[in-house]
């Protein structure tokens, strides 16, 4: 599996890039291989301002739907639309194509609340 030591992460499978006060997330690789193959990424909050931990939106594989947590308090200002036609993308490149959200980040010092790669894999006992 693999864990970029440039992202972040929550303990909730997020994965986050952050580029100034915007953040993209998408869900992890560990998270991704434990779903199987997902079918379907519902994200129906574009415009909302949410605080951190609180769902953003769904992820459907074929055995189950789980609920996406917000990494960061801030405004989800894009979804990744690609990923309509193509849900498949979150299991072939959960880091690059397969992003899932961008927000604006209302609150920087939430930053400190997320895991680097070495505290996640610890996480997830990888």
């Amino acid at each position: 599996m693999n864990f970029p030591s440039d992202l972040k992460y929550t303990k909730e499978h997020i994965w986050v890039r952050i580029e100034g006060d915007i953040a993209t997330a998408g869900i992890t690789d560990f998270a991704q291989h434990q779903l199987g193959d997902i079918v379907y990424v519902e994200v129906e909050t574009i415009g909302d301002t949410l605080n951190e931990d609180e769902i953003f939106g769904s992820i459907e594989a074929v055995k189950t739907v789980s609920d996406l947590f917000m990494p960061l308090t801030g405004e989800v200002i894009a979804f990744n639309e690609p990923l309509n036609q193509k849900p498949e993308k979150v299991n072939t490149d959960p880091y690059g194509k397969g992003w899932i959200i961008q927000l604006k980040i209302s609150d920087i010092t939430q930053l400190d609340n997320l895991l680097s790669a070495e505290a996640y894999k610890t996480l997830i006992n990888a």
